[in-house]
């Protein structure tokens, strides 16, 4: 046998005294022959909890075709899910983030101790991604990552809806705008089948960084669900790998400094979720990169925002889809030197190898302005410091809400609470909504703000008051929104003495989140401020707590080992 082209799996099943392992293996489909060829892992994120992984046992499958014809022996195994999308809005949505580090930690601990010599893993949904990647960085086996696909629109009085748009259904009800009748049928018709949530929100966000740091196939990002395209792309994954090992090219060679910076650039011009800046620093972390929020600044000063894509522009994923996805924007930044082409790639080439063939896209489409006219002349992800985020926190603005608000600070524990009072008319006009004890480890899980900004956009509010947080938001989330704040409530960070009616200032042309407070003034609030106890004793919510860095460090659970 030869071991070179399978350098873990003959460690399990080569020789006299690994008998009882093949002995198990038989019992799972392997013949004599598959013994002799290289294994590769099919990580699956299947699962009916949510309809963007509800199709990806199919896909796995499809994976493991293309392995099997390329000669290897397709292996598929499954890992967690969660739903953001239901969960959002409840002590549920604590265990969202954690869950990134639940599906890095599950690849890593099958594919290890099954000792596979490759891995495709394939993802749907916002954490499955990072997760996925977090575990390839960390393994460091020939591997490639394939997105289960973007749903399609759903469709309500002749216009294009999606998750977003029922949230958002949920403040205009309660504005008296919309009947319940309305809202049903909102609800009934915005998610019509498989597939991840319809626009430029975090799972879309984050195919399109995957693919721009080359560790998917061109174009995987830009697939419908449901659609011969992406079942093509999974069985010319599962060959890919083959191609990865006889090349002995493995994740760390592809994940790059370089390759970072070209996915912050392709999100950049995407218009991408700020959840984006979170699981880049992770994923840097797990591949030995150094990888800052100010590299976010650096970069995003020369990339312009050249999608109009949902939440804050007009289109869905799918009518970029039609237009030919990700790689001819990727080929438009080559060409204007905001790309690094000599990056190597999961096919083998570089990403200018890979985009030399590629058409641009048709005359006339509107959904990918010209650097002549872009949406935004630089980044919507504006990196801001101050007294309030002495450590950094991430705003998104897409240049609609304007770049400067003063207001009123109006104070929540949680976000609950924010809810409760944005629907019953409490919040108005030129507030500061300040949404604490959210953060990483207060909340801990650092929740999306989904449902207070889909209410303030409900509400019309939208241009009329800003929201503040040591959460996260949603890819879905739009408006003068600033979160991620650093240090959080929990850890003493100055959110947390902050009180109804003080003054906050954000400017993000200076790039500044400020309280209008002397710090003799807030260091005397401290004296008298006491850090919460946690009601999470015991289980993994507990355990995140005290494993977890600070969202300025990508909210990793093992950067201090």
């Amino acid at each position: 046998m030869d071991n070179k082209n399978r350098p873990y799996s003959s460690h399990i099943v080569d020789g006299a005294d690994r008998a009882p392992s093949r002995a198990m293996l038989r019992a799972v489909g392997f013949s004599d022959n598959d013994f002799e060829k290289p294994q590769i892992g099919i990580a699956s994120t299947w699962s009916m909890v949510t309809p963007c992984n509800m199709h990806i046992d199919k896909l796995a499958k499809e994976a493991e075709k293309g392995a099997n014809e390329a000669g290897a022996k397709g292996v598929i195994f499954n890992t967690i899910t969660i739903s953001d999308g239901i969960s959002m809005g409840t002590e549920g949505m604590k265990y969202s983030l954690v869950s990134r580090e639940v599906i890095a930690d599950s690849i890593e601990t099958v594919a290890g101790c099954e000792g596979f010599d490759g891995v495709v893993t394939i993802g749907g949904c916002d954490k499955n991604m990072p997760g996925c990647l977090i575990g390839l960085a960390r393994l460091n086996r020939p591997s490639i990552f394939v997105y289960g696909g973007t749903i399609l629109p759903g469709s309500h009085k002749e216009k294009d809806v999606d998750i977003v748009s029922v949230f958002e259904a949920v403040g205009a009800h309660s504005n008296k705008k919309i009947s319940d009748e309305e809202l049903k049928n909102i609800e009934s018709s915005s998610i019509p089948g498989p597939g991840s949530c319809g626009g430029m929100y975090t799972a879309n966000t984050m195919a399109s960084a995957i693919e721009a740091l080359g560790m998917s196939l061109p174009n995987s990002s830009a697939q419908t669900a449901v659609s011969e395209d992406k079942k093509q792309d999974c069985i010319q994954a599962g060959k890919a790998v083959l191609n990865l090992m006889k090349k002995n090219i493995k994740p760390l060679d592809i994940l790059t400094k370089k390759a970072f910076e070209n996915a912050i650039t392709v999100v950049t011009a995407l218009g991408g979720s700020t959840n984006a800046v979170l699981h880049l620093l992770a994923i840097a972390h797990a591949s030995n990169v150094d990888l800052t929020l100010d590299d976010f600044t650096r970069i995003g000063k020369n990339v312009p925002v050249l999608a109009d894509l949902k939440p804050s522009g007009k289109y869905t994923m799918s009518k970029l889809v039609e237009i030919g996805g990700v790689v001819p924007l990727m080929k438009r930044l080559l060409n204007e030197g905001l790309l690094h082409g000599d990056c190597l790639t999961v096919t083998g080439k570089t990403v200018a190898e890979n985009l030399e063939s590629i058409d641009d896209y048709p005359d006339h489409q509107d959904i990918i302005k010209p650097f002549d006219a872009p949406i935004k002349k630089d980044s919507h992800l504006t990196i801001c410091y101050g007294n309030i985020a002495s450590k950094g926190s991430v705003a998104k603005i897409s240049g609609k809400e304007g770049s400067f608000f003063s207001g009123k600070a109006k104070v929540f524990n949680a976000e609950e609470e924010a809810l409760k009072q944005i629907l019953n008319g409490t919040v108005k006009k030129g507030d500061v909504i300040v949404i604490r004890y959210e953060g990483p480890k207060g909340g801990p899980g650092m929740r999306e703000m989904l449902s207070p900004t889909s209410a303030v956009m409900g509400k019309g509010l939208g241009k009329d008051v800003a929201l503040i947080t040591d959460g996260r938001f949603s890819g879905g989330s739009h408006g003068f929104v600033v979160g991620h704040i650093t240090p959080e409530a929990s850890e003493g960070g100055v959110l947390a003495i902050i009180e109804n009616g003080d003054t906050i200032t954000i400017d993000t042309q200076k790039k500044e989140i400020n309280l209008d407070l002397s710090e003799k003034e807030i260091q005397e609030r401290f004296k008298t401020w006491k850090k919460p106890l946690s009601t999470y004793k015991r289980g993994v919510l507990a355990k995140y707590a005290h494993t977890v860095s600070s969202a300025s460090e990508g909210a990793v659970t093992d950067k201090y080992l």
